[in-house]
């Protein structure tokens, strides 16, 4: 009797559950009905956290440029091989002949007043300053990145070289009425405008850079009436350190010739100073802020202690590769060729996000942004503590993956991905939140 009565409770607990999934996949198709999107451009691939069952799914082992949930899949790896403890270095080391050698760690967070800390104890005067720059190449962008996005301020050059996000502050400063209005440098760096902005009643202007016409000048258009501040990635990261190092010096009164060659570290030199910044704060900025520049140089770094070399792009896949091999997951059908997901060149299906997340799940949950924060701070407000997430937009693609804590009290990884020339951007944000509402109420 007994066996009996349990073999009737799993039936209905199993035809419960196969009800209940056919419910949560007709309402899902409804609001995939009811978009303008077709469902060719769609892949969804959704899993019980509980069992890994799939509750929903739709071209899930399609592939597609993932955009920016890629870094859920290359931050881990780095951390890891890194350690949680490590610490971007930038080190000062002297000969007894008094040469100095600056040894970049490609510190992400590195800024003007860590140099002038770092060069403190220098002498007045000062025989040579090397650079040891040879902890990461010198590809500055990853492989697929557009041309045309060379000032956009989200996707800065990176190099060994990093010095205040390799960026420089430009004001843009009204006049007189109907008057061109003056642009002001924060600090020397080489760039040439063709200043076109007018001081008038309103705030209205245009950065451009117009390669095909008038290289290496950026054009300023339009009218101001208040100064507004304008981050521009300069185009020599090089350059832009060499000119901070330059006036460190200068502001601790050190004498300085403004040249400085390469050489590699030795053992003749000794340790003099260091600054630092924690591995912690990268892995916030990137998973919850979407930080491209950070994303990429740990990647590369991570990469190079991997193979104990200096650290490339290829470094860091092999070491992705080898982690995927441990979790035992198959990432052959997968194609990544940045660690941000910028280059339109990567491809990942939402099937192989979910699995990623599963495995992952209990250190990606406690990193990633719930509603309200980082890149989710417009999103998804009412699920606030029930949803961690990572988005992802490109031009034509949108992107979004995470967890999911419902209102039945199931809890599910999710993984949205729409590759869509006709619809904007907002579309298919809007259709990726209908899902995961419907997600949220139905599952």
């Amino acid at each position: 009797m007994f066996k009996k009565l349990l073999i009737i409770s799993l039936i209905v607990l199993l035809n419960s559950n196969l009800s209940f999934a056919r419910d949560l996949s007709k309402d899902i198709n409804q609001v995939l009905t009811n978009s303008n999107i077709k469902k060719g451009s769609i892949s969804i691939s959704i899993k019980d956290i509980e069992n890994n069952n799939i509750g929903y799914e739709l071209n899930s082992t399609v592939p597609r440029p993932p955009a920016s949930i890629q870094k859920l899949i290359t931050t881990l790896p780095a951390v890891e091989v890194l350690g949680e403890n490590y610490k971007f270095e930038t080190k000062l080391f002297k000969n007894k002949t008094g040469n100095y050698i600056i040894k970049l760690g490609a510190d992400p967070y590195l800024n003007t007043n860590d140099l002038k800390v770092l060069t403190t104890k220098m002498p007045a005067e000062i025989k040579s300053v090397y650079i040891d720059d040879t902890i990461i190449d010198a590809k500055e962008w990853g492989e697929g990145w557009q041309w045309d996005d060379d000032i956009n301020p989200l996707m800065p050059k990176f190099s060994a070289y990093n010095i205040d996000r390799n960026m420089i502050n430009i004001f843009i400063e009204p006049t007189m009425k109907d008057a061109p209005a003056n642009i002001v440098f924060e600090k020397d760096y080489p760039i040439s405008f063709i200043n076109n902005i007018k001081t008038g009643d309103k705030t209205d202007y245009n950065i451009e850079k117009k390669s095909y016409e008038v290289p290496d000048i950026i054009t300023a258009t339009g009218v101001i009436n208040k100064t507004v501040t304008v981050k521009i990635p300069v185009n020599s990261p090089k350059k832009n350190f060499k000119l901070r190092l330059t006036d460190a010096l200068l502001d601790n009164q050190k004498s300085n010739s403004g040249i400085f060659y390469n050489k590699k570290l030795t053992n003749e030199y000794y340790l003099v100073n260091t600054v630092s910044h924690n591995i912690s704060q990268a892995k916030i900025d990137i998973l919850k802020n979407s930080d491209n520049y950070v994303s990429e140089t740990l990647f590369k770094i991570a990469g190079g202690k991997y193979k104990n070399t200096t650290g490339t792009f290829e470094n860091g896949k092999e070491m992705f590769n080898e982690y995927c091999k441990k979790m035992n997951l198959d990432n052959s059908h997968i194609n990544i060729m940045d660690a941000s997901g910028v280059s339109k060149n990567n491809l990942m299906d939402t099937d192989f996000m979910t699995n990623y997340l599963l495995i992952n799940k209990d250190e990606l949950e406690q990193i990633m942004a719930t509603s309200g924060e980082g890149t989710m701070v417009d999103r998804l407000l009412y699920l606030k503590g029930n949803i961690k997430a990572k988005t992802g937009t490109l031009s034509n693609i949108s992107s979004i993956a995470g967890f999911l804590s419902t209102q039945n009290g199931h809890k599910y990884v999710f993984c949205i991905m729409i590759q869509d020339s006709k619809s904007d951007n907002k579309d298919k944000k809007l259709l990726e939140d209908n899902i995961i509402k419907t997600l949220y109420l139905k599952g």
